[in-house]
């Protein structure tokens, strides 16, 4: 895996990204880059709103995990609340919020495909992705666009084309007082074939919650990886190095 350390979120952005991240009030945190996709179904002329289904339970008994459901945690780079495994041939950044310079989004890419995960506090007993699903479907169809739920391999899930032809796919599972949310760009949105290796990573991932008292939706703090440490100098801020922490010596591009 070749991890790119760090992506910087801009301030102002314009287009399809931009209206992406009005959505993100739905569960808050940062947006990912969007890929468009040119195979992504063209808009209707009138926006759709997120139909009635039948909730299906997904099990996580093949992942993700939580942290108490593991024996080890050799093989993952420790992001803090998410341990990520280390998958050949994969890309991992990590995004920050240039206002708070907090983590707050771990980003694997497969390919032209790229999966962002974000974990967040979640009530005991009850979960919250049928809610948070809901509120992204109503920001999507607000800005004219499309929103659809499917049946996918971690339950249901919302599949969203955006004005501009934009496809993404959200994904959402709740665990014990957590949530982990991926979202899916690129070929994967539209396509079950390019989705899989990012799926195989999703199964594999691991949160660590805490014990500490955290209101519903709160994003949970990502860290650097404890193995990778500053001693690459002069990128331009927002660039990414490509690191190996498996293959060579540790880097990352340092923040300033």
């Amino acid at each position: 895996m070749a991890v790119g350390l760090f992506g910087r979120k801009r301030a102002a952005r314009s287009g399809p990204t931009e209206d992406l991240e009005e959505l993100e009030s739905a569960v808050g945190g940062g947006a990912p880059e969007p890929v468009v996709d040119s195979d992504a179904d063209p808009l209707a002329d009138e926006p759709t709103a997120e139909p009635e289904v039948a909730e299906r339970r997904f099990s996580r008994l093949r992942g993700p995990f939580d942290v108490d459901e593991v024996d080890s945690r050799e093989g993952y780079l420790d992001l803090g609340a998410l341990l990520v495994p280390a998958v050949a041939g994969m890309d991992l950044r990590l995004e920050i919020d240039e206002g708070s310079q907090t983590i707050v989004a771990a980003q694997v890419a497969s390919g032209p495909s790229s999966m962002q995960l974000q974990v967040y506090a979640a009530p005991r007993t009850v979960g919250i992705w049928p809610e948070i699903r809901t509120e992204i479907a109503q920001g999507v169809t607000g800005q004219r666009g499309r929103a659809e739920v499917v049946d996918g391999s971690f339950g249901s899930e919302l599949r969203a084309s955006l004005p501009g032809g934009q496809a993404m796919r959200f994904v959402g599972i709740d665990g014990p007082r957590w949530f982990l949310r991926a979202v899916l760009s690129g070929p994967a949105a539209s396509h079950e074939s390019a989705a899989q290796p990012l799926y195989e990573v999703l199964r594999q991932c691991v949160v660590v919650r805490g014990s500490q008292a955290m209101a519903p939706r709160e994003l949970l703090a990502l860290r650097l990886p404890p193995e990778v440490g500053l001693v690459s100098e002069g990128a331009e801020p927002g660039e990414a190095d490509d690191l190996r922490p498996f293959e060579r010596g540790p880097e990352i591009t340092e923040v300033r």
